[in-house]
């Protein structure tokens, strides 16, 4: 029997056709919802038609084949082979073996415990170095720790260890890092957008160089919001706060003498060379899935690329973040 629609219900299709429906059941993100509400999407559950899925992590391979040609979604599937930071680090280690000179702005890092010889090897001799350990998955800093006492990183257990970068630039006194905004518009060909107004973190105690005595102190050593915001000294002002804008930091290297235009380069050089890591997984699981989709690319991704400044300007990547 011939469905029947109303004109009201014809008209109200239409305008979801028009302004698009998109999916958040898998969204943690409250400004993702926000954004949409704004632009007038209608948001949707899973068993109804939508046009956009959004997720914060990336649907599975399964669920990827089953995408229409007029559907998107917010991530590439392989794109773990850079935003999981013990796949980053054998990923960075390996092109560093063979191309040194182009892949030398990730600090040192080893994967433990598989790699805990050859770190044992440095350590002996660097006496005076000081290591940051990070667990091999997750965020805001949960986990993370400063040493100086290769005695206390417990060998068996599985993290990331990599050498602290003791001479950052600093910002008014303290350490910072930047959230650098990237967009990877395609895969097939390869399109990337770097957005130059992302976010400058800063840690909320004056820096020092790590010594015993202060490797603890989270405030003075580690950028990250979710840990600095429980300081009473955290400032809230996106000017001269401990959380500004890109731009912001770009006036005041500026009004230093440093090159900005030089710095972005430099960074954009990163953010290719990083993505080149993680194009022949990208692109093979694209072709598995979406093969039949030659116009509209079926994926997108934002990602975040945590970007620090040592004290004379060079760019290392810390870490790549899913958005």
């Amino acid at each position: 029997m011939e469905k029947k629609y109303s004109i009201q219900q014809l008209t109200e299709e239409k305008e979801i056709q028009k302004k698009g429906a998109i999916c958040l059941q898998n969204c943690t993100y409250s400004i993702v919802h926000e954004v949409a509400m704004t632009m007038g999407m209608h948001i949707v559950k899973p068993e109804e038609s939508w046009d956009l899925w959004w997720c914060t992590t990336p649907m599975d391979f399964k669920k990827a084949k089953t995408l229409k040609k007029y559907q998107r979604t917010n991530h590439f599937l392989g794109m773990s082979e850079i935003c999981r930071k013990d796949s980053l680090a054998r990923n960075l280690n390996t092109m560093s073996n063979s191309f040194r000179d182009d892949y030398n702005f990730y600090p040192m890092t080893w994967y433990l415990p598989s790699d805990y010889i050859k770190f044992q090897t440095y350590m002996n001799q660097h006496k005076s170095a000081a290591y940051i350990l990070k667990p091999t998955t997750g965020s805001r800093g949960t986990g993370i720790y400063i040493t100086k006492s290769p005695k206390k990183i417990n060998q068996y257990e599985q993290m990331i260890c990599q050498l602290y970068i003791s001479k950052p630039l600093l910002l008014d006194g303290y350490k910072f890092d930047m959230r650098v905004y990237t967009l990877i518009a395609s895969c097939d060909p390869l399109k990337i957008y770097v957005y130059n107004d992302g976010l400058v973190r800063l840690a909320t105690e004056p820096y020092e160089t790590p010594r015993h005595d202060n490797v603890n102190d989270r405030f003075m050593h580690l950028t990250n919001y979710s840990v600095n915001k429980c300081n009473k000294m955290y400032i809230d002002n996106e000017l001269f706060g401990s959380k500004r804008r890109i731009t912001a930091l770009a006036d005041w290297l500026r009004s230093e003498g440093y090159d900005v235009k030089k710095i972005w380069n430099e960074i954009d050089d990163v953010i290719i060379k990083t993505m080149i890591l993680a194009y022949p997984f990208v692109n093979r699981s694209y072709q598995s899935c979406f093969s039949g989709h030659k116009y509209t690319p079926p994926c997108f991704e934002i990602l975040g690329f945590d970007i620090l400044l040592d004290e004379n300007c060079k760019p290392y990547l810390l870490e790549v973040r899913y958005i």
